[in-house]
């Protein structure tokens, strides 16, 4: 046996010669470590908002932020001087030595964020400071000042603007399309930038927070800025998970600890804590951490309160929990990571003892009782199955319900018609024609009669949709129109009002077929009252203000009571002024196309009547010409009519007051909610049933199916 002779190994090759890498490059690649997705762009420009003492924070994104990601804020804004270094790579106003990252009490320090941006991105800067006339535009390209038109200068231009800056980002990744390939679809990005916004705006709960797609009228996203943290956790994440939440606390001070002057000690933390008792159970765990108010992320943390929840939740269930821990700068170490996503600090396991013990010691306090409920997909109260069968039963529940006689189908045996049996999980248990305990107990209403006599049925009129010529309104009436869901609105349209659960947090019970629903009636009445105000643009009907009250008076009241005025940068009295400026120099508009009649003398003489049969609150009316000045978008056509009858909407609508109202003995109180529930149920319900046709947008949080009496029949037949 003859071997072959092996062919000689190649030699290896020589070293490759170093050579330094251009400058451009080396950027480029610096930009891809901190800049991964427009969601972790936005993260470090929301950061600098934040730094600049921000109270207002707008997001506009197009295509998931490929195309268009713009940030607006209302901060102290950017010198002109300071423009030409803005791009530049480590260039900040957060520290000088290395030494003050040991104090640092900002986002940001290295200063790469707009950097980075402007070497994978187009980069507009609009800013203006206070003590400027003007803004200054400035256009970035790869850290350097660029003509933002062919034949300019590069040299920052004056040109309109409001106080604070406008962060602009075109075309994100246009020069690496490995990394544009490698996103997922623009839902996706644009659900992570929600994501990022929302986590903020829980953290941030005195900065208002808006994000909207371009060409949206209503944002995805709204947060008001005065609020705490458990109301945005309620208005941002749900009734059905703020309902659930316990508050806890934790800190380096012991109880019995007679030393509470810490303030020296670099090992002195404190800690806050909103997470869901044991009756909420979600599907993945959701841990909003910040430390030194920085989103992060800690895979021990969030582990140690995960093992905290194994022994309490049903297995695959996962609790809620917003958490944030303030330490001393000088434990803290955030230079650890190049986004900025982790942090070390000192004591780490200690601390991380301390709030899990807390936790868990409010847990069991709280698991004497466990509330258990049943909740399905809302499917518009008719219950579908596989089978024929099943379909025909579902359908014909009312015939059987009427007659006590189901339909005629192939089992006639003979001439004589057969019943169909109707089991008792498949029976509808109310009718519009049942009496209820509400009618035997005559309830007067104050403001509708001075009479002792009980209001009987309210008789709605037609409403005719009014004759417009506005390509605007036309394309309002268009988008109404496509967001109507048609389940949804059959059972607000044949629905049986069970009764009100909760006035102030404006809960409501209703019944269709064999479902129970729990609504939110402020944010349904607020969408029937878009709906007429749109519906009847141009010929309103009048209400008569006598005698007419000062427009500047009511303003001034509102803006009194309004917190974080300050915090606009400008005294109460220019506040009233600019809003009074703004409504009379179009108040010829408000009178001719919304019936608001304010006088040269500047009184209120009319406003637009919705539905005739329902005053709204005036309480709310100085709140309502406040935010007509802000809130409404005047520059814009569409969006002027838009807002302008969302907020006339919310004027309308039966939520509470947000401010206090003056005292009350409890006997008003109690006449003052019976004649309110009334109202609710009455005129407001019996209105919806006729005039609203219900969005989409309404399942989200303000529809929640509760109860389904099969579902509930098939529980009861395990026990």
């Amino acid at each position: 046996m003859t071997s072959g002779r092996r062919s000689p190994s190649p030699e290896p090759p020589g070293p490759q010669p170093i050579r330094r890498l251009h400058e451009s490059l080396i950027n480029r690649i610096a930009a891809g470590e901190i800049i991964h997705r427009p969601a972790s762009a936005l993260k470090e420009l929301l950061e600098n908002s934040l730094d600049a003492g921000s109270t207002s924070i707008q997001v506009i994104v197009k295509d998931g932020g490929m195309k268009l990601l713009q940030i607006q804020d209302n901060g102290c804004g950017i010198r002109k001087e300071d423009l030409p270094l803005l791009a530049e790579r480590f260039t900040t106003s957060k520290l000088t030595t290395f030494s003050d990252l040991s104090k640092l009490t900002t986002y940001g320090f290295r200063g790469e964020a707009l950097a980075s941006i402007s070497h994978v991105a187009h980069l507009t800067v609009i800013t203006k400071t206070k003590s400027n006339n003007c803004a200054w535009k400035a256009a970035y390209l790869d850290g350097s000042l660029v003509p933002s038109k062919a034949g300019y200068t590069p040299d920052p231009k004056p040109c309109a603007g409001n106080n604070g800056t406008t962060i602009i980002i075109e075309d994100m990744f246009y020069n690496t399309p490995t990394r544009m390939s490698a996103l997922r679809s623009s839902s996706e990005e644009y659900a992570r930038i929600l994501d990022v916004m929302t986590k903020y705006a829980v953290h941030n709960s005195k900065v208002s927070f808006v994000c909207k797609k371009a060409g949206s009228l209503s944002p995805e996203l709204s947060t008001p800025s005065c609020s705490d943290t458990s109301q945005a956790i309620r208005h941002l994440y749900g009734h059905s998970i703020a309902k659930e939440l316990l508050h806890v606390t934790a800190s380096s001070v012991s109880d019995d600890s007679t030393d509470m002057d810490d303030s020296e000690d670099p090992e002195a933390w404190s800690a806050e804590a909103y997470c869901t008792n044991a009756n909420y159970q979600g599907k993945k765990t959701a841990l909003l951490l910040f430390i030194n108010h920085r989103l992060v992320e800690s895979l021990r943390i969030k582990r140690s309160i995960e093992s905290i929840y194994s022994g309490i939740l049903p297995k695959g269930s996962s609790p809620f929990v917003y958490l944030s821990i303030n330490l001393d700068p000088r434990s803290v170490d955030v230079n650890v990571h190049p986004t900025k996503r982790e942090v070390h600090f000192l004591n780490e396991e200690t601390i991380i003892e301390r709030i899990s013990d807390a936790i868990q010691q409010k847990l069991a306090g709280q698991s004497q009782s466990r509330v258990f409920e049943y909740q399905t997909l809302l499917t518009g109260g008719i219950a579908q199955s596989g089978s024929r069968k099943g379909k025909e039963k579902a359908s014909d529940v009312d015939e059987v319900e009427e007659n006590g006689e189901g339909p005629e189908d192939d089992r006639r045996a003979s001439g004589s018609q057969v019943a169909k049996k109707v089991l008792s999980q498949h029976k509808v248990r109310t009718s519009l024609q049942d009496r209820t305990l509400d009618s035997m107990i005559p309830v007067t209403d104050p403001l509708r009669t001075d009479s002792d006599e009980p209001v009987t049925a309210i008789r709605l009129r037609d409403i005719k949709e009014s004759t417009c010529h506005f390509a605007s309104i036309t394309e309002l009436r268009r988008l109404a129109t496509k967001r109507i869901h048609h389940d949804l609105s059959e059972i607000i349209k044949k629905h049986t009002f069970v009764g009100v659960i909760d006035m102030s947090r404006c809960l409501t019970l209703i019944q269709h077929n064999k479902n129970l629903y729990m609504v939110n009636h402020a944010a349904l009445a607020e969408e029937m009252f878009y709906q007429l105000a749109l519906l009847q643009f141009g010929d309103y009907s009048r209400l008569k203000l006598d005698p007419p009250p000062s427009l500047r008076m009511l303003v001034k009241f509102a803006v009194d009571v309004e917190e974080d005025t300050a915090r606009s940068g400008m005294s109460e009295d220019e506040i009233v002024d600019r809003i009074v400026k703004t409504l009379m120099d179009r108040r010829e508009m408000l009178r001719e196309y919304f019936s608001l009649d304010i006088s040269e003398t500047g009184d209120v003489k009319t406003l637009p009547h919705l539905l005739r049969e329902y005053t709204p609150n005036l309480d709310k009316l100085p709140m309502f010409l406040m935010r007509l000045g802000p809130q409404v978008i005047w520059e814009s056509e569409q969006e002027c009519f838009g807002s302008f009858m969302r907020e006339l909407a919310y004027f309308y609508s039966p939520a509470p007051l947000s401010v206090v109202s003056a005292p009350a003995s409890d006997e008003d109180k109690q006449e003052k909610q019976k004649s309110e529930a009334w109202r609710i149920q009455n005129i407001l319900f019996h209105a919806m049933r006729k005039y609203l046709a219900a969005p989409k947008s309404l399942l989200d949080n303000d529809v929640v199916q509760v109860a389904s009496l099969p579902d509930l029949y098939r529980v009861f037949e395990r026990c």
